[in-house]
């Protein structure tokens, strides 16, 4: 059973980055020389594919994108806000409030790094979000990620366009680098 708490994961698995400074009294050596602890643990980090964002988080784009593959639904339970959310709390975002509604999640994806760019279903990056703006039939809007080869939400999309209703608008955001 799922349960829906807050929990930090950045707290848990941030990964840190130890130097170890080593002073000698010789003479040879003009500068302090500077080591990375571990290299097993540098070749770790180097692995890893974080994200700074302007606000101080760093956002894991491949733990969001997994979280996401793991969305097996093939209908919408209608909490695709909720499952970006989680996928990104699972990556590194951090969130003192959140909107309920997908189509105010756009300030909030640019607090944590996203920037909002041109529509780009041609060419999407693995890890862009796309947000449904209002409609009269849908009033809180959609919002889904790209996981590299599909778009997902609270299920699996079989494209971008899961409204039936052509006059929809969209804006879409990407990770700055």
């Amino acid at each position: 059973m799922i349960y829906d708490q807050h929990s930090d994961m950045s707290e848990i698995h941030a990964p840190v980055e130890t130097r170890i400074v080593i002073r000698s009294k010789s003479k040879n050596n003009s500068k302090d020389d500077v080591f990375p602890a571990s290299t097993s643990s540098l070749r770790a980090s180097n692995q890893r594919n974080y994200t700074s964002s302007t606000s101080g988080q760093r956002i894991d784009i491949g733990k969001f994108t997994q979280r996401l593959q793991n969305v097996t639904a093939r209908t919408s339970s209608q909490k695709c806000a909720k499952s970006i959310r989680l996928a990104l709390e699972s990556a590194g975002a951090r969130f003192n409030s959140h909107p309920v509604a997908a189509a105010d999640w756009g300030g909030t994806l640019t607090k944590i790094g996203y920037k909002k760019i041109p529509v780009s279903f041609d060419n999407p990056k693995k890890g862009d979000i796309y947000i449904i703006h209002r409609t009269n039939s849908h009033v809180y809007g959609h919002i889904a990620g790209y996981t590299g080869s599909n778009w997902v939400s609270d299920f699996r999309q079989a494209g971008y366009a899961v409204y039936r209703n052509e006059n929809v608008n969209y804006s879409y955001y990407r990770m700055q680098d």
